[in-house]
């Protein structure tokens, strides 16, 4: 099923393409212009704030608590009742150190509270979170797709390898080219892969 985008596009393949160009250009825009500095820290409205920045131009849905179940392999995410409580009990978590950022990430990833995109404005959010209270970033160019997406996978039942797998990916390089790569290789992840950040 294609979602329902402003662009009125049909083909699944075309808006995959279409999407990856146009939030692209808007994840680099909220860097440059550096509207990422009015992004409030570590809860759901900042979430949101960079979820609507990034797909407002292609969805309604942008920044909206999703209102459909979602699933993903055998993982449920939190049931649509459920969500805007669980949402509220995240906000309430701490995040001051590094496992305590690890894991309000980690419930922040089951609770998926948006229609699409949860995983890459969710990198984006997390790298926020430890801006602010460690005074670094992730350096997504250092992880294996595959160490990252299994360790997420996990990360419900136990966070031990997600926070293993970031801790050894922390950089105190806080600057552009870091933050490019990380957009670039967070769309890896999800499967957009087609144009680098920096050709856009």
């Amino acid at each position: 099923m294609v979602l329902k985008n402003k662009r009125n596009i049909t083909n699944s393949a075309q808006l995959r393409r279409t999407e990856e160009i146009m939030t692209k250009k808007k994840a680099k825009q909220l860097f440059d212009s550096g509207d990422i500095d009015k992004i409030e820290v570590g809860t759901f409205k900042g979430l949101a704030q960079i979820h609507h920045y990034l797909f407002s131009d292609l969805y309604d849905f942008a920044g909206q608590i999703r209102d459909v179940k979602l699933a993903k392999d055998d993982f449920r995410f939190a049931p649509v009742m459920y969500l805007s409580f669980a949402l509220e009990n995240i906000d309430k978590m701490p995040h001051k150190t590094f496992d305590q950022i690890v894991e309000k990430y980690v419930e922040m990833n089951v609770a998926h509270p948006f229609r699409e995109g949860n995983g890459r404005a969710g990198r984006i959010w997390l790298d926020l979170i430890f801006k602010k209270s460690l005074g670094q970033v992730v350096d997504w160019n250092a992880l294996e797709k595959a160490d990252y997406l299994s360790a997420m996978k996990r990360s419900p039942i136990k966070d031990i390898e997600i926070k293993h797998v970031l801790k050894h990916a922390l950089t105190n390089n806080l600057g552009r080219e870091t933050f490019m790569k990380g957009i670039d290789n967070s769309y890896y992840y999800e499967g957009y892969n087609e144009l680098s950040i920096d050709d856009l």
